[in-house]
Protein backbone atom coordinates (compact mmCIF):
# COMPACT_ATOMS: atom_id res chain seq x y z
CA UNK A 1 0.00 0.00 0.00
CA UNK A 2 1.16 3.60 -0.56
CA UNK A 3 1.60 5.92 1.81
CA UNK A 4 -0.54 8.06 0.18
CA UNK A 5 -2.96 5.44 0.69
CA UNK A 6 -2.08 4.64 4.33
CA UNK A 7 -2.41 8.96 5.20
CA UNK A 8 -5.58 8.65 3.72
CA UNK A 9 -7.02 5.51 6.24
CA UNK A 10 -5.71 7.00 8.90
CA UNK A 11 -7.26 10.19 8.62
CA UNK A 12 -10.64 8.64 7.36
CA UNK A 13 -10.34 6.58 10.70
CA UNK A 14 -9.26 9.54 12.85
CA UNK A 15 -12.42 11.44 11.41
CA UNK A 16 -15.07 8.43 11.74
CA UNK A 17 -13.47 7.12 15.16
CA UNK A 18 -12.00 10.49 17.21
CA UNK A 19 -13.76 13.15 15.26
CA UNK A 20 -17.41 12.75 17.28
CA UNK A 21 -15.79 12.03 20.69
CA UNK A 22 -13.63 14.83 20.77
CA UNK A 23 -16.48 17.48 19.98
CA UNK A 24 -18.24 15.77 22.64
CA UNK A 25 -15.16 16.11 25.49
CA UNK A 26 -14.26 19.14 25.14
CA UNK A 27 -17.19 21.10 27.31
CA UNK A 28 -14.91 24.30 27.22
CA UNK A 29 -16.64 27.58 28.70
CA UNK A 30 -19.99 27.52 29.16
CA UNK A 31 -23.30 28.29 27.32
CA UNK A 32 -24.04 32.43 26.68
CA UNK A 33 -27.18 33.75 27.72
CA UNK A 34 -29.03 36.66 27.14
CA UNK A 35 -28.06 37.97 30.56
CA UNK A 36 -24.37 37.17 29.52
CA UNK A 37 -24.63 39.35 26.24
CA UNK A 38 -26.53 42.81 28.19
CA UNK A 39 -23.67 43.53 29.89
CA UNK A 40 -21.62 44.20 26.84
CA UNK A 41 -24.50 45.56 24.52
CA UNK A 42 -23.44 48.92 25.42
CA UNK A 43 -23.14 50.37 21.47
CA UNK A 44 -24.51 54.03 21.84
CA UNK A 45 -25.83 55.27 17.94
CA UNK A 46 -25.16 58.41 16.41
CA UNK A 47 -29.24 59.63 17.34
CA UNK A 48 -28.80 58.47 20.88
CA UNK A 49 -29.99 55.78 21.20
CA UNK A 50 -28.56 53.61 24.02
CA UNK A 51 -27.12 56.30 25.93
CA UNK A 52 -27.27 55.07 29.21
CA UNK A 53 -28.81 58.03 32.13
CA UNK A 54 -26.87 60.80 33.69
CA UNK A 55 -25.05 63.36 33.40
CA UNK A 56 -21.82 65.42 33.49
CA UNK A 57 -19.92 69.10 33.08
CA UNK A 58 -16.36 69.97 31.56
CA UNK A 59 -15.44 71.35 34.49
CA UNK A 60 -16.22 67.63 36.18
CA UNK A 61 -14.34 66.48 33.40
CA UNK A 62 -11.19 68.42 33.84
CA UNK A 63 -10.61 67.21 36.85
CA UNK A 64 -10.88 63.57 35.60
CA UNK A 65 -8.67 64.27 32.21
CA UNK A 66 -6.19 65.38 34.80
CA UNK A 67 -6.18 62.00 37.07
CA UNK A 68 -6.99 59.64 34.29
CA UNK A 69 -6.04 60.95 31.08
CA UNK A 70 -3.17 63.36 31.05
CA UNK A 71 -0.55 60.67 30.87
CA UNK A 72 -1.18 59.56 27.44
CA UNK A 73 -2.65 62.32 26.08
CA UNK A 74 -0.80 65.68 27.64
CA UNK A 75 -1.51 68.58 29.28
CA UNK A 76 -4.77 69.95 28.03
CA UNK A 77 -4.85 67.26 25.60
CA UNK A 78 -2.44 68.28 23.31
CA UNK A 79 -0.62 64.81 22.93
CA UNK A 80 1.34 62.76 24.39
CA UNK A 81 1.89 58.75 24.39
CA UNK A 82 -1.73 59.20 22.62
CA UNK A 83 -3.27 60.96 20.21
CA UNK A 84 -4.16 64.80 20.48
CA UNK A 85 -7.64 65.48 21.22
CA UNK A 86 -8.07 69.03 21.48
CA UNK A 87 -6.43 71.40 18.26
CA UNK A 88 -8.29 74.51 16.98
CA UNK A 89 -11.02 74.81 15.08
CA UNK A 90 -12.96 72.29 13.38
CA UNK A 91 -11.81 71.82 9.62
CA UNK A 92 -12.47 70.40 6.36
CA UNK A 93 -9.37 68.62 5.79
CA UNK A 94 -7.23 66.75 8.11
CA UNK A 95 -4.03 68.41 7.60
CA UNK A 96 -2.52 69.00 11.18
CA UNK A 97 -4.06 65.41 12.03
CA UNK A 98 -7.21 63.90 13.31
CA UNK A 99 -8.53 65.68 16.17
CA UNK A 100 -12.21 65.63 17.65
CA UNK A 101 -13.03 68.50 16.04
CA UNK A 102 -12.14 67.55 12.24
CA UNK A 103 -12.52 63.75 12.71
CA UNK A 104 -15.62 63.01 14.99
CA UNK A 105 -18.77 63.11 13.32
CA UNK A 106 -20.94 62.74 16.62
CA UNK A 107 -20.51 63.92 20.29
CA UNK A 108 -22.23 60.35 20.57
CA UNK A 109 -19.15 58.95 18.95
CA UNK A 110 -16.74 60.63 21.22
CA UNK A 111 -19.28 59.03 24.11
CA UNK A 112 -19.16 55.57 22.94
CA UNK A 113 -15.39 55.83 22.08
CA UNK A 114 -14.38 56.93 25.51
CA UNK A 115 -17.00 54.56 27.38
CA UNK A 116 -15.75 51.44 25.27
CA UNK A 117 -11.64 51.78 25.10
CA UNK A 118 -10.55 54.60 27.80
CA UNK A 119 -7.78 54.84 29.60
CA UNK A 120 -6.47 51.98 27.35
CA UNK A 121 -4.92 50.01 30.15
CA UNK A 122 -8.54 49.53 31.81
CA UNK A 123 -11.07 49.69 29.34
CA UNK A 124 -14.48 50.72 30.44
CA UNK A 125 -13.70 51.45 33.96
CA UNK A 126 -14.80 54.85 33.82
CA UNK A 127 -18.26 55.33 35.17
CA UNK A 128 -21.21 56.31 32.63
CA UNK A 129 -21.43 59.91 34.65
CA UNK A 130 -16.98 60.18 34.23
CA UNK A 131 -17.48 59.19 30.22
CA UNK A 132 -20.24 62.15 30.14
CA UNK A 133 -17.97 64.46 32.18
CA UNK A 134 -15.15 63.61 30.24
CA UNK A 135 -17.48 63.86 26.56
CA UNK A 136 -18.29 67.49 28.01
CA UNK A 137 -14.73 68.20 28.68
CA UNK A 138 -13.15 67.43 25.06
CA UNK A 139 -16.48 69.08 23.11
CA UNK A 140 -16.04 72.53 24.87
CA UNK A 141 -12.18 72.54 24.71
CA UNK A 142 -12.35 72.41 21.20
CA UNK A 143 -14.56 74.81 21.05
CA UNK A 144 -17.82 72.48 20.01
CA UNK A 145 -19.99 73.21 22.99
CA UNK A 146 -20.03 76.03 25.33
CA UNK A 147 -17.83 75.55 28.96
CA UNK A 148 -20.97 75.74 30.74
CA UNK A 149 -23.27 73.47 29.15
CA UNK A 150 -23.93 70.22 30.37
CA UNK A 151 -23.45 66.92 28.27
CA UNK A 152 -27.25 64.65 28.92
CA UNK A 153 -28.26 61.95 27.70
CA UNK A 154 -30.28 63.53 25.44
CA UNK A 155 -28.42 63.75 22.48
CA UNK A 156 -28.73 66.12 18.88
CA UNK A 157 -26.96 64.65 16.55
CA UNK A 158 -24.97 66.77 14.35
CA UNK A 159 -22.00 66.61 12.12
CA UNK A 160 -18.83 68.18 13.29
CA UNK A 161 -17.69 69.52 10.30
CA UNK A 162 -20.31 72.80 11.77
CA UNK A 163 -19.11 73.73 15.24
CA UNK A 164 -22.62 75.49 15.50
CA UNK A 165 -24.28 72.47 15.15
CA UNK A 166 -22.32 70.14 16.87
CA UNK A 167 -23.80 70.05 20.75
CA UNK A 168 -24.80 67.66 22.80
CA UNK A 169 -28.41 69.85 23.95
CA UNK A 170 -29.28 70.55 27.54
CA UNK A 171 -32.72 70.58 27.92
Amino acid sequence: MSMRKVALAAVVAGLACGGVALAESAHLGKPIGQADLSEWDINVLPDGTNLPPGSGTAAGGAKIFAEKCVACHGDKGQGGLAARLIGGPPKATLDGGKVIANYYPYATTVFDFIRRSMPWTQPRSLTDQEVYALTAYILAANKLIPEDEEAPAEVEAASAEDATDVALAAE
